[in-house]
This record gives structure tokens, sequence and C-alpha cells, in this order.
């Protein structure tokens, strides 16, 4: 099985070393294989973890959030729980898009104004 250094992990999914540590002792993610030296050794699906975690920080979801979307995950919650906070999560961002847009409208009728 093909591991990564913390570094290259980093590297691969765009955070730091430092947000890996955060995510793993949240745990977001993990627990993360460790080498007979006990560095952090990453594979490929906790590459995958920290990209949906992250998609999922980006989206808008606190750290709550992630450890109770995690907690129905590992517990093996029926799927139905899984799509109900899925869908709640995602009402709230459509929300929020709303909001977003119309904030830019305002930005641009200023910029259209001041022009």
């Amino acid at each position: 099985m093909t591991t990564l250094t913390p570094a290259a992990a980093a590297d691969r999914t765009g955070v730091s070393i430092d947000t890996l540590r955060y995510y793993e002792r949240e745990g977001l993610i993990g627990p993360i294989r460790r080498s007979g030296g006990g560095r952090r050794e990453y594979t490929e699906d906790d590459v995958f973890w920290i990209g949906l975690v992250t998609c999922f920080r980006d989206a808008g979801l606190g750290i709550a959030d992630l450890r109770g979307f995690v907690a129905i995950l590992r517990a093996e919650h029926p799927p139905q729980e899984r799509v109900a906070f899925l869908r709640e999560r995602r009402s709230a961002l459509e929300q929020r898009v709303t909001a977003l847009h119309r904030a830019m409208k305002v930005l641009d009728d200023k910029i259209a104004y001041y022009s």
C-alpha cells in the first residue's frame, strides 16, 4: 500500500500540516497510521476523507457539524439519516448562496452607480 508523508498529504490536499493534525485531533479523519518511528503515513482513503472534510468546510459546515456527520458514518446509521443530514446542510447552503447573490446584486448596483 502506498502511503504519503504529512508534507505530501498536505500538498496533495491543499491544506496545511497543522490542519491535517487538527482534523485528526477532532476525529474528522483517521486514525492515521504511524510508521515504526511514529511518523504519520496517509493512505489514499485518508486523502479522500481530507478532501471530503475540506469540501464540507468550504460549504460552511462547522466542526460540530462535521463531527456529527462522521459519527453518523462511523456508527453505520441507515442511509436515510446520512441523507437527512446532508439535505439539511444543503438547504442551509442554498440559503447562504441566495443571500450572497443578493449581496452581489447590491454591490453591482453600487458599482454601476459610482462608475
